[in-house]
């Protein structure tokens, strides 16, 4: 079962739920999904469902950092459950010790040794990576590693 038919299914079992909160979250990453598909008139791999979600789930923290600034706790519970959803659909994050070592691996494959070659590594990074640590934290650790 792909990614997109597990949250389209998942939509269902919210529904007979009466689990509003999770029906709502899983139907606006339905409509992402739909939006990219009819704009680029192609069938997304599940790569590209877990990049959507990623992008949802970046635009949520966002949100949450904004509304704890503005006081607005029930606007901060509200998206800090829609995140939670949203991670139950993504591979399970990298510690910093295996983004380290995956990353070294990848300078020692791309034969980096200097920050010139930072976007050869942060290319083959995203791909190997993929969702399992977000473009900031590969970054940070990049720039760590060749600096």
């Amino acid at each position: 079962m792909t990614l997109k038919e597990r949250i389209k299914n998942d939509i269902k079992e919210a529904m007979r739920a009466k689990d509003t909160t999770r029906r709502d979250t899983l139907r606006n990453l339905s409509a992402a999904i739909k939006q990219i598909e009819v704009d680029e008139r192609r069938e997304l791999s599940d790569a590209d469902v877990e990049a959507v979600l990623m992008k949802y789930l970046k635009q949520r923290e966002d949100a949450i950092a904004q509304f704890r600034e503005a006081g607005r706790q029930d606007l901060v519970e509200k998206d800090e459950a829609e995140v939670a959803i949203v991670r139950s659909y993504l591979p399970e994050p990298l510690t910093d010790e295996g983004l380290e070592a995956a990353l070294r691996e990848i300078i020692a494959e791309v034969g980096a040794e200097s920050m010139k070659e930072m976007g050869k590594v942060m290319g083959k990074a995203k791909a190997v990576i993929g969702s399992r640590a977000d473009g900031g934290r590969i970054s940070q650790m990049v720039k760590k590693l060749l600096g």
